[in-house]
């Protein structure tokens, strides 16, 4: 029987939780497996897709071209031009912290919440699901989906277990 005291079993606890024994019980696929060459090229494969579309919509909005006044005002913000040029901005940003390796975890954590906006927007007005409502989270999927495949720090952060 352990007659020690609760601060002294929290003790061992901890220890036992900082030794290697249970790193090494129990091994990550970011420990053990480089990155293969093809997932780190479908890794970039994806994020330049990404990187391309989000460039590709702020520079429209930095214009800003009629489409996109025109879809604003049916979503419910108004046909403002500054506005769009604000939203252009803050998604480029967002994309180019995305793209710079030492920055891409902030510039995905940024996409993502850009993305979860403008499925909130579609969902207030009723939009389709499937090619609408859904399309920042099939976007959000490849923006951590190719962060995880070409990013060994990302694969340490979110490891999948074998």
């Amino acid at each position: 029987m352990d007659h020690a005291s609760p601060i002294q079993r929290r003790r061992r606890a901890i220890n036992l939780q900082n030794s290697k024994a249970i790193d090494e019980a129990i091994p990550t696929i970011a420990d053990t497996a480089p990155v293969s060459k093809p997932a780190l090229w479908l890794g970039r494969v994806l994020s330049g897709l990404v990187i391309l579309f989000m460039l590709f919509d702020g520079a429209i909005k930095l214009v800003p071209w009629p489409v996109v006044t025109e879809t604003m005002d049916r979503i419910g913000y108004g046909s403002s031009e500054m506005l769009a040029r604000a939203l252009g901005v803050i998604t480029v940003a967002c994309t180019v912290l995305y793209a710079v390796p030492p920055t891409s975890i902030l510039g995905a954590i940024l996409l993502t919440g850009y993305l979860g906006g403008a499925m909130a927007s579609h969902v207030r007005i009723g939009s389709p699901l499937f090619s609408h409502v859904l399309f920042g989270f099939y976007l959000g999927l490849m923006v951590w989906g190719g962060l995880w495949l070409r990013d060994r720090r990302l694969r340490t952060l979110i490891p999948l277990r074998r």
